[in-house]
């Protein structure tokens, strides 16, 4: 009875100590709904949208617009800190459901409500929301700046929160300590983003002639072009490292936080800060996002993608191509776990390459394939095509071993997975291989459009396969109830991480975006 009651007491302290105030945090969301919507305002005066708010109260003052829209984006931004409040609080995984809270807002207030206030119908087509894009961004960035600000306000941009000490020696130790793995973060995470600019400076070299960062053929010079590009890619790199300085969540989801750190990229600089720093304006405008599409792939494997994954190999290089924590978990050797997954992997890569061979035949692409080895039959384009969905299959049996705690988090990274293949393999790596540049346009990716079907449905199979496959594996000297609650455990941090949100991000990047530059 003693025990149990100090247990209870215990557990009461701790809720009290690590619980945040629920008042201080709506407070927090309202002071960060305000600075997203500032951001979104200054963008808004450009675009002409505040005369659109007014409209809803009988006004065209754009003064009346702005302070509508700054009521509106404090009690959003108070609603988000209510979302996240049982949420981990890292600020890569705030950020991440502010990008995706802000895509949702979207859908429901500019494409919706908006048009339902003002006695229309919802902006559900195509045709309808394409003059919308300029809102979508808009959103986005608000919902990427309320994320920050409230992660800034829950100090957790970098490290942990300061212990307090009477020991004065040991206090210093641990701010010593600290700092060293602050400046490691930043070296590190520098390090992986100027190999990512380096890259992404030759790849539009060769296409543009110069380092295009903002749009194709920007006009500057070659080697300012050059310094910004390589600033781009430290930018890139520091900042995710910042974002997420621990990189606990093992190396493929830190590859699919890459490929949506790399969007947001994009949004920021490509389309709003160096076309305004060289007077062009936002690069808002469908016709805008469209004629700049050309760099967002960039932006996506070599600014985001690539750092991630560098930044992971850096910090742990010798569990980043293994099986993470696995080992820790079950007690197999490395060698052991590395066979049963590649196996794995091997299966489930070929059961979705063969349900993707069904839209290969449709789109008639396996002839294609096949010219990769020199010959143009559909026979010898299937079997290259099974060959490297095997080799996929292998590589996603490699990054995501172990995080796949149920079928939901299994079809989530496999369709993340699934879309990043679509980005490196019909839009950059087969025009490559073939003799050409990367395809990195507008027009190619709305031609490549049946091929990410293709690849959604080949990653879906692939993480649920691979997953089943890894729940038939029990080690007889792990108990099947210890085995079980361990993964709920699993299930429920991913969850309360910004893995869901990433999911919906990246499904939302991979399906609006063609249609919306169609």
């Amino acid at each position: 009875m003693s025990d149990n009651s100090n247990l209870l007491l215990t557990t009461s302290r701790t809720d009290a100590e690590i619980m945040p105030d629920l008042g201080r945090t709506i407070l927090r969301g309202l002071i960060a709904g305000l600075a997203g919507g500032a951001a979104f305002a200054a963008a808004t005066i450009d675009l002409g949208l505040l005369e659109t708010i007014a409209l809803l109260f009988r006004a065209e003052s754009p003064l009346i617009g702005f302070a509508a829209h700054m009521v509106i984006a404090s009690i959003i931004g108070a609603g988000f800190a209510i979302l996240v409040f049982f949420h981990r609080p890292d600020p890569g995984e705030t950020v991440f459901w502010g990008l995706t809270y802000g895509a949702l807002w979207w859908f429901i207030g500019a494409v919706t409500l908006l048009p339902l206030l003002s006695g229309q119908t919802p902006a559900w087509r195509i045709e309808d929301a394409q003059p919308l894009v300029p809102a979508l961004i808009g959103h986005l960035i608000y919902g990427g700046v309320v994320g920050l600000v409230l992660a800034i306000g829950r100090s957790t941009i970098i490290g942990a929160p300061a212990t307090s000490t009477s020991n004065s020696t040991s206090n210093s130790r641990r701010t010593a300590s600290a700092s060293l793995r602050s400046v490691g973060t930043v070296i590190r995470g520098g390090m992986a983003g100027l190999l990512g600019g380096v890259l992404l400076g030759l790849v539009l070299d060769d296409r543009f002639g110069v380092p295009a960062v903002s749009g194709p053929m920007v006009e500057t010079s070659r080697s300012v072009a050059w310094l910004v590009t390589l600033g781009l890619g430290l930018i890139a790199g520091i900042g995710f490292a910042l974002l997420f300085p621990t990189n606990d969540r093992g190396t493929g989801p830190t590859l699919i936080r890459g490929v949506a750190f790399g969007f947001a990229l994009w949004l920021v600089f490509a389309l709003s800060l160096i076309p305004l720093a060289i007077g062009d304006g936002l690069q808002w405008e469908v016709d805008a996002v469209r004629d700049g599409f050309g760099t967002l792939p960039g932006y996506l494997l070599l600014l985001g993608a690539l750092p991630a994954f560098g930044y992971a190999l850096l910090t742990n290089f010798q569990r980043a191509l293994t099986t993470d924590n696995l080992a820790a978990r079950v007690g197999e050797g490395v060698g052991a776990q590395g066979l049963r997954a590649v196996g794995s992997g091997l299966i489930a890569g070929t059961i979705g390459g063969l349900v993707f061979t069904v839209v290969m035949i449709q789109i008639g692409f396996l002839s294609t394939v096949s010219e990769l080895v020199g010959l143009e039959s559909s026979v010898a384009g299937f079997v290259v095509h099974l060959i490297i969905a095997n080799l996929i299959g292998i590589g996603y049996s490699v990054l995501f071993v172990g995080r796949s705690n149920d079928p939901g988090s299994a079809l989530g990274w496999g369709v993340a997975y699934g879309t990043f293949w679509w980005l490196l393999g019909p839009l950059t790596l087969l025009p490559l291989l073939l003799g050409d540049g990367p395809t990195w346009t507008a027009t190619a990716a709305r031609d490549a459009y049946p091929a990410l079907v293709g690849h959604i449905g080949y990653g879906a199979l692939l993480g649920l396969v691979f997953h089943r496959l890894e729940l038939r594996h029990n080690p007889w000297w792990v108990p099947r109830n210890r085995a079980e609650a361990n993964r709920a455990t699993r299930a429920t941090e991913q969850l309360l991480s910004s893995a869901p949100a990433l999911w919906l991000l990246i499904v939302l990047l991979a399906v609006s975006v063609p249609l919306l530059l169609a």
